[in-house]
């Protein structure tokens, strides 16, 4: 079944990935902040510099690159979106600019993108811990003004594959849920009326000393929010199996003997294109709507 045509991942546990979104955390995963270190380096590509923005779950999406868009877009002014009133306070908390540097630049609140839209959404490691990936698209789309883009990251199928092996030699079962490949991302940006979708993928593979430290770091990515994982708690013991399989069955680097996870990182890049109204005797169009068509009409 092709995900773009389900309203959600059939592996993923809805309740649980809504409540890992939702859940307040005090830093983002190291590897979030490199892939928004990563996809900031993307936005050299934009010709037009937006005037408006808004970042998607800036508290757990990344804390280091938020200065980073500041600086580059001063006069812009920006929304933080988060998924609950948990997160929104600690967004406030967290993204607050000293007077001296906020007095220099665009607005920013923590709030929903005004009725108008904004000219970049910016989602960074959001899309995969989605139960609802459509609507999640939808939503951006919603925000975002007429050509105005979206600008995203999401982690895709080829990752973890070195600890699915070593479950897969426990009859654990997977350790996560089943992930997107970025052909099947572009088409669900076609169907949520975007344009023009641009996607790429890289693999990042990171080396741990240990099982401990590897689980260290997988904890601060996310949980096994898959459907028909295992339905109660794990005792002690199960997790002191957990390492000692790691650590004798997971995959090393032939140069330092380390333990390695592959992470398969997806960057979409799309465009908001002007609405549509469809040929029939009696056709409804939205004011927002007819606002942006009657803008792309006027001469220039």
């Amino acid at each position: 079944m092709s995900l773009a045509k389900s309203a959600q991942p059939p592996t993923l546990d809805a309740q649980a990935a809504r409540k890992w979104l939702e859940r307040a955390r005090p830093q983002p995963a190291w590897l979030s902040e490199e892939v928004a270190r990563r996809m900031h380096q993307r936005l050299d590509w934009i010709r037009q510099p937006p005037q408006t923005w808004a970042h998607w779950h800036p508290s757990d999406s990344g804390v280091e690159v938020h200065p980073l868009l500041r600086l580059r877009y001063p006069r812009a002014t920006c929304w933080l979106v988060e998924p609950s009133p948990q997160r929104a306070a600690f967004a406030r908390q967290r993204f607050t600019e000293p007077w001296w540097q906020a007095w220099r630049r665009g607005a920013q609140q923590v709030a929903q993108p005004p009725e108008r839209g904004v000219d970049m959404v910016w989602a960074n490691m959001v899309l995969h811990h989605s139960a609802e990936p459509l609507h999640l698209l939808n939503l951006w789309q919603k925000a975002l003004a007429v050509d105005g883009f979206v600008m995203f990251s999401a982690l895709g199928p080829d990752s973890l594959r070195e600890l699915q092996s070593v479950h897969q030699q426990m009859g654990w079962g997977p350790p996560g849920p089943n992930l997107t490949d970025m052909h099947d991302w572009g088409d669900m940006l076609l169907e949520s009326g975007f344009a023009q979708p641009v996607m790429d993928m890289e693999r990042i593979t990171l080396t741990y000393a240990s099982a401990m430290d590897m689980l260290s770091d997988l904890r601060t990515m996310g949980r096994n929010t898959r459907a028909d994982r295992f339905p109660s708690c794990r005792g002690k013991t199960w997790r002191q199996d957990w390492l000692k399989a790691v650590e004798q069955w997971g995959s090393r680097s032939a140069s330092d003997g380390r333990l390695q996870l592959t992470f398969e990182v997806i960057y979409g890049h799309a465009i908001k294109p002007p609405p549509r109204v469809p040929m029939a005797g009696e056709s409804a169009v939205s004011l927002v709507d007819m606002r942006a068509m009657l803008s792309q009409a006027r001469p220039t």
